[in-house]
């Protein structure tokens, strides 16, 4: 098992990409402190990773405010006794649409989840990985909009390339104390976010999209799972501050 008695916080993890993170994590031998801002998403994915077999415990908390984010690093430790691992996965975006078209509570929001969450996740976990002095990782989902931003999702874009440049500058500064800070970037893929994202998610906007995918499909979250284990194993000891492009060739 590539993970064995890890211990791992992932946000965002009761849908979509993040739920797949932490499934893929429990079974390679994580143990997962599953979090969402709606508590019954959390439980129905620790619930069953449980069920499976799996260690996982659910953890209701909204990833901006600094108090929710310290009391789920400290769910980690008070069930498992360690922190190994964070993965900043939960996102918000607005509706594909004209710039100044976006209402300033909205872009807040976009920035707070997106770009505070991390640093938040930052403040209190690094601590701990400096306590127990055996390094530590930590991955952003950032996204290709961050890399190559299209008109519609202007603010979007920025905060995901917010997300990218602090991975970099996290990583370079983190490194001597072995804590590496990596990034995925994944192509649109089949999330609750997806029609925000098109638009309007509709056959002739899906293909439109996937006409722009050198590999001819969306992101499923099972490749931005495994792509997140890949840089939480120790295989990647020597890997940090990548910007991991998940995308079916999108940015090429």
């Amino acid at each position: 098992m590539r993970l064995k008695d890890k211990v791992a916080v992932i946000t965002g993890a009761g849908s979509g990409f993040g739920e797949a993170i932490a499934r893929r994590y429990a079974q390679e031998g994580a143990k997962v402190v599953v979090n969402d801002l709606r508590a019954d998403a959390a439980n129905r994915v620790a619930g069953s990773i449980v069920q499976e077999g799996g260690a996982a415990v659910a953890q209701e908390a909204d990833v901006t405010k600094s108090v929710a984010v310290k009391a789920m690093i400290q769910t980690a430790l008070d069930q498992y006794g360690k922190l190994d691992i964070v993965v900043n996965n939960a996102g918000f975006t607005h509706t594909n649409q004209p710039m100044l078209n976006v209402d300033e509570a909205t872009f807040d929001r976009i920035y707070a989840v997106n770009v505070k969450a991390i640093y938040l996740a930052a403040v209190h976990a690094v601590p701990v990985f400096r306590k127990q002095g055996a390094g530590g990782c930590i991955i952003n989902t950032a996204s290709t909009a961050g890399l190559r931003p299209r008109p519609g999702l202007t603010w979007y874009n920025g905060s995901k390339g917010a997300a990218i440049t602090l991975t970099k500058s996290m990583a370079a500064e983190l490194g001597p104390e072995k804590i590496r800070v990596n990034c995925i970037c994944p192509v649109a893929g089949e999330t609750a976010m997806l029609h925000q994202f098109l638009g309007a998610d509709t056959p002739e906007h899906r293909a439109r999209f996937i006409a722009t995918v050198p590999m001819g499909r969306l992101s499923k979250p099972i490749d931005i799972a495994n792509a997140a284990l890949y840089l939480a194993s120790d295989e990647a000891e020597f890997i940090t501050g990548v910007a991991l492009e998940v995308d079916g060739g999108r940015c090429i």
